[in-house]
């Protein structure tokens, strides 16, 4: 059998064992090392897996993610979140559906200091969902709008998956941090005016809140927002005007958090320990993955599917749009069953060189337009990991409920990815004021 061949079994050969509900991790690495070993030798596939997992773990790189990991732990366990939510409340809670559009705007903001997806859905919706119940808000609109709003985790930096994708697409993690800014926050407008044409045409799902006052709103103002301006101007700040590199980025994000919580009397030594408890789990299981999917990459390169993949595009006569919508199509619906994490793992050597050598498109935009793609399978089902966690704060909600509420905020993002694909500028725009 020619290499393409094994290449392609192995990949059946994955999914088989994803249905079976096999680790990813331990699946890649498996299948990696299965297939490495046929097309080469067994001694050449042990020296691989000994010399990847080492240099994956010592990669000084990747110090970067339990660094913006611990400091998204430091901001939930510091209570940042409900203090951001009280602001977004105080702001906008009196319009019709006002709950569920400062739910959006919290979202976005605690993202740029978590870095995200679960972390932003399980921090909001302990927060948010007790006030949209007080208020007799639909429950398929309240729990859909947490679950979907989380998604904004991942595209407004410090994003996690950005750092991943940076990592394995060889490209500037502080060019991908500026790329995902306006993508996030025009989604997030674009979910805000999802839940105010929902609530607008029925009042009853989305009953509007008392009006604050203007002195409740600068109390808020100084109390919520201030903190994630510092520690965002500390961390990403500096990141952009070139003082320090995004690891070191990492380390002055958690100092500025410790800094802030400490000062203000927040934090407290069982709260650190826990942040250093879930960091140490989360980073682990980050790491592996990354390794797992390093050792599978290798396979995937000898067995020559995406230079193969490189030439079917090339043959396509069909205009290069065409052929990205068939990519971004293909990521969705894998989206569906593989967590978003491992998927950006698991198709950057197939796919990045299509999108940049074939159809030239440029990395940086290809990363952002995939991370929103990924971004729609952490809200869809049957795998929808933002939908299970929001469930799990909200146990009384049946999981069909949940996952009614979502398609008008997957339209939003379907909305969103034409509008970047038809004005890609929106995209390279500040990445290109670092040159």
């Amino acid at each position: 059998m020619s290499p393409t061949t094994i290449g392609l079994i192995g990949i059946l050969l994955f999914f088989l064992l994803i249905i079976l509900k096999m680790p990813i991790a331990y699946v890649m690495a498996m299948i990696g090392f299965a297939g490495f070993a046929y097309l080469t030798s067994m001694q050449a596939a042990f020296a691989l897996v000994s010399k990847d997992l080492f240099s994956t773990f010592s990669n000084y790189s990747l110090s970067v993610i339990p660094m913006f990991i611990w400091m998204g732990f430091l901001a939930f366990h510091a209570g940042i979140g409900s203090r951001l939510y009280n602001l977004a409340y105080k702001l906008v809670g009196h319009l019709p559906g006002g709950l569920a559009i400062a739910t959006q705007a919290t979202c976005a903001l605690f993202g740029a200091v978590c870095g995200s997806n679960t972390a932003t859905a399980a921090t909001i919706g302990a927060i948010a969902l007790p006030e949209m119940q007080k208020y007799n808000y639909s429950p398929a609109l309240s729990t859909a709008s947490v679950a979907a709003g989380g998604a904004l985790g991942v595209l407004i930096p410090p994003s996690v998956i950005f750092i991943v994708y940076g990592i394995s697409a060889e490209q500037s993690v502080g060019k991908l941090f500026l790329a995902g800014i306006i993508p996030g926050f025009l989604l997030m407008f674009l979910y805000m005016l999802v839940v105010y044409i929902l609530a607008r045409r029925n009042p009853d799902i989305g009953p509007a809140g008392p009006r604050a006052g203007w002195n409740e709103r600068f109390r808020a103002l100084g109390g919520g927002l201030l903190e994630v301006l510092i520690i965002f101007a500390l961390s990403l700040g500096g990141l952009f005007a070139g003082w320090f590199s995004p690891t070191e980025a990492g380390a002055v994000g958690v100092a500025g958090v410790l800094l802030v919580t400490l000062a203000q009397r927040k934090l407290t030594l069982e709260m650190i320990r826990k942040s250093l408890a879930d960091t140490t789990r989360t980073t682990a299981m980050i790491m592996l993955l990354v390794a797992s999917a390093v050792i599978f990459g290798r396979f995937i390169a000898i067995s020559r599917i995406p230079f193969a993949m490189a030439e079917w595009a090339s043959m396509l006569e069909l205009p290069s749009f065409v052929v990205m919508a068939i990519i971004l199509l293909i990521y969705l619906l894998l989206g569906c069953f593989i967590d978003a994490l491992a998927l950006i793992l698991l198709t950057i050597p197939i796919f990045l060189p299509v999108a940049v050598t074939v159809l030239g498109y440029d990395p940086i935009w290809f990363g952002v337009i995939i991370v929103m793609v990924v971004a729609m399978g952490v809200i869809t089902p049957p795998v929808g990991m933002n939908v299970y966690i929001i469930k799990g704060v909200a146990r009384d909600v049946p999981l069909e409920v949940i996952f009614s509420g979502i398609w008008p905020f997957l339209f939003a993002i379907i909305v969103c990815l034409a509008i970047l694909i038809a004005f890609p500028s929106l995209v390279t725009f500040l990445p290109s004021l670092l040159h």
